[in-house]
């Protein structure tokens, strides 16, 4: 009896030691996997895409060479909404776009862009880097398979038009392109144009094709895309801002080694208040190339950007106040903008 326990032991022992090293070699094999990282964005030689190289390579260099970034600008993985579902299935791994495409995921994506908000790009930088606003905006979505890593401002909208638009009165009747946000669309509505909510692929061609009258969007998209042939007039209506989220595939997040998700999340945030003055100098180095190549940049007269602010003023509150989930989101992001009107940018 005493020689078959001493065998089970040495089994038992022999066993356990198999395991411990089974273990070091499961360990030290995902050590040395190397993870693929494809980050997709909308536009091409902007704030964006710039954050998408800067965060690829911080990312490949924090790691070790562990995750290789590949950095796909200008759609080329798809429209953006084919972009966010491959994020959200995991066949691309992360997503620089603007909130508002993300509101099939959840309606209260949209509400950091509520016109209003915020009156300078300084301001939008503090809003973005507000505590409560980023615990709510990084946590949308996590239940439909993105995690959210940063955000950040890149610039005020503004309406690029076939034929100028001086006063307000020239908006009565347009046929204007809008992100898909019910704040957009309500704005425009009350100043008595028709939104067009569309991608951003599908712009240009419906510019030239008549289709639609203007489009709303970033003067840096403008002129990226050499928009002046098609539509030569931009009026700086400098309302909502175009904020950007950084979107983790959840499912491509989840099968990373534990510090290898503490990089993304880290490297996410450093580069999304990195980008601040790059993406404030990008925003003025375009309205030079705007008009440098032919283009004509409009103001509103001062009664008429007035008017234009008081007309949206309530659109926030409007908006979001029929529906529960979207109003409490709405109100944590207005009052954060308030407590953030004034001071350094954080």
């Amino acid at each position: 009896m005493r020689l078959l326990e001493r065998d089970r032991l040495r089994r038992a022992i022999a066993g356990g030691f198999v395991l411990s090293i089974a273990f070091a070699l499961s360990a030290a094999h995902a050590q040395e996997k190397t993870y693929v990282m494809k980050i997709t964005t909308p536009t091409i030689n902007d704030g964006p895409h710039l954050l998408a190289k800067n965060f690829a390579a911080a990312v490949e260099r924090d790691s070790g060479g562990r995750i290789k970034g590949e950095v796909y600008p200008a759609s080329q993985l798809g429209s953006i909404p084919r972009q966010i579902e491959g994020v959200q299935f995991g066949a691309i791994q992360v997503a620089v776009v603007p909130p508002e495409f993300f509101v099939g995921v959840d309606e209260r994506f949209e509400v950091i862009a509520a016109p209003g908000l915020v009156n300078s790009l300084e301001h939008g930088q503090r809003l973005a880097a507000d505590p409560a606003v980023l615990k709510l905006m990084l946590g949308l979505g996590a239940n439909k398979g993105l995690h959210g890593a940063g955000m950040f401002i890149v610039q005020p909208d503004s309406l690029a038009s076939k034929a100028a638009m001086r006063n307000l009165s020239d908006f009565k009747g347009k046929k204007i392109r809008i992100f898909a946000s019910d704040f957009q669309s309500e704005a425009l509505k009350r100043l008595g144009a028709t939104p067009v909510a569309m991608t951003l692929g599908d712009v240009l061609p419906a510019l030239q094709q008549g289709a639609i009258d203007g489009a709303i969007a970033g003067i840096t998209v403008f002129s990226a895309f050499h928009y002046q042939d098609a539509a030569k007039y931009i009026t700086e209506i400098n309302q909502p801002s175009i904020f950007l989220m950084v979107e983790i595939s959840k499912t491509w997040y989840d099968s990373l080694p534990p510090d290898l998700q503490k990089i993304i999340d880290k490297d996410a945030a450093a580069e999304t208040v990195a980008i601040n003055p790059v993406a404030l100098a990008l925003f003025n180095k375009a309205r030079e190339t705007w008009t440098a190549g032919g283009g004509e940049l409009i103001s509103l007269s001062p009664a008429d950007q007035a008017k234009f602010m008081q007309t949206i003023a309530s659109v926030g509150e409007d908006v979001s106040k029929p529906k529960p989930a979207l109003h409490v989101a709405y109100e944590i992001v207005a009052e954060a903008a308030k407590r953030t009107a004034q001071g350094a940018t954080q």
